[in-house]
């Protein structure tokens, strides 16, 4: 009878290693690739709070800071402890911690940010550390699988092994519609239904064979749980703005030296005939290229501009020193233009510093058309430190106009009033700030 049982047994250990195999799917196989290089961050940043029952008045100012603890994901892209991540979470933080795979907990520091793109790099102390393959975005079909990594909800979780979704390419080069309050630009994105969830942001979204094709940055949601609506940033433009990080600490943007027409509507964004030129600098690169007020943009290096966006998204992967080949309409003619975009005028603007850390420049009709300001003489303010805004209740982009009753024109004039300036000293700024003139009182210490 022993016998007899062994025989019937011993079928049933092939289908056993059949079904094992048929497990050990692609999908396995890519995490076991990128969870060892995902990490866990969590960061504590300080933000402006304002009190708003007369009780709490009695114990703290009107306006009062509280630290906010949040979280978020990011992948090693070098064995040195370099990190990848959204800007959004690590935006204002005074600590950084990022946990490893493994449990281990390393302060982290910031290298750089750039909100535009919604891309920052962090650094942790190490060496050998595990990375993660790098795939190409622009070779995503619609329809093939990928995976989503992260860290939702980590505080909640006894554990630090990354979280795992998986879904489709739903499509590429999706443009969001920006939401109020938003800094970054959420263009040529990577559509996708594998689950991303509060948490995941700064994930890696990764290929079939484990390679990283995207950043997962953002959702389409009416609760704010994943319903299949998932965003990522192409790992071409990452690894671009973070090469720029890691050298320079800044991401220099481009300037092409025109405007074109702000969408009135939701259907506005919608348009299919070209971009109309609003406006173009003078002696910028646009003007320089022939382009007139009217023209209408048809195109740019190949890719059709139906609506603003694709403008936008354009120009956010240009560099200074770029070509940029334009369609253009102007009546009936169809015209080929080549643009060589510039640096900022901002940035090549001579500064002017006050106050020890408040930066200004002269506003000149360039710098007047990067900005879209209304003013057309005054002194811009391009770099202030937290405390001084914190004390004058300036900030960064602010144009200051005026100093009590004598018009500023330039930053040296600002610079001169302040030098004439005595401790006590009562004195009124007034700013154009968002297309709005206003004041402040302040007396000098």
């Amino acid at each position: 009878m022993a016998g007899l049982l062994v025989a019937l047994l011993l079928p049933a250990a092939p289908a056993q290693a059949q079904l094992d195999s048929s497990r050990r799917t692609a999908i396995v196989t890519a995490v076991e690739r990128l969870a060892p290089a995902v990490v866990s961050i969590n960061v504590a940043a300080r933000q402006r709070v304002a009190v708003r029952s007369s009780w709490a008045d009695m114990f703290v100012p009107r306006y009062a800071s509280q630290l906010v603890r949040g979280s978020g994901t990011g992948f090693l892209i070098r064995g040195d402890g370099t990190i990848i991540t959204n800007q959004h979470v690590v935006a204002g933080a005074e600590q950084i911690t990022v946990t490893l795979r493994d449990g281990t907990q390393l302060p982290a520091t910031l290298v750089g940010a750039d909100p535009v793109a919604d891309i920052a790099v962090i650094q942790v102390k190490g060496t050998g550390l595990p990375t993660v393959p790098l795939g190409k975005a622009s070779e995503l079909m619609v329809g093939e699988w990928v995976v989503a990594l992260g860290n939702p909800y980590a505080d909640y979780l006894g554990n630090t092994e990354p979280t795992v979704t998986a879904g489709v390419v739903s499509a590429t080069g999706r443009n969001i519609l920006p939401s109020e309050g938003q800094a970054g630009l959420y263009l040529d994105m990577i559509q996708t239904d594998a689950a991303i969830n509060p948490g995941n942001s700064g994930g890696p979204l990764a290929n079939g064979l484990g390679q990283v094709v995207g950043v997962n940055s953002s959702i389409l949601s009416n609760s704010g749980g994943s319903i299949g609506l998932g965003f990522a940033i192409p790992i071409e433009r990452a690894l671009r703005v973070a090469d720029l990080l890691l050298a320079t600490g800044m991401v220099r943007r481009a300037w092409t030296g025109l405007d074109v027409t702000q969408p009135k509507s939701f259907d506005d964004w919608r348009a299919s005939s070209g971009l109309v030129v609003a406006s173009v600098a003078p002696d910028g690169p646009a003007a320089r290229a022939g382009l007139q007020r009217q023209d209408v943009l048809v195109s740019a290096n190949g890719r059709t501009l139906h609506n603003h966006l694709d403008w936008e998204s354009v120009k956010l992967d240009l560099a200074v020193g770029d070509t940029v080949v334009l369609v253009t309409r102007r009546g009936t003619l169809t015209i080929r233009r080549t643009l060589v975009p510039v640096d900022l005028p901002t940035r090549t603007a001579a500064r002017v510093t006050v106050l020890e850390d408040l930066q200004l420049v002269t506003i000149t009709p360039q710098i007047r058309a990067e900005r879209g300001l209304q003013s057309e003489q005054g002194a811009l303010v391009v770099g202030i430190a937290r405390r001084t805004a914190e004390t004058t209740g300036l900030r960064e982009g602010d144009v200051i106009v005026g100093l009590d009753r004598r018009r500023v024109a330039t930053a040296t004039d600002l610079s001169a009033f302040f030098d004439d300036l005595r401790p006590g000293e009562a004195f009124r700024i007034w700013v154009e700030r968002n297309g709005q003139t206003v004041y402040t009182d302040l007396v000098y210490r």
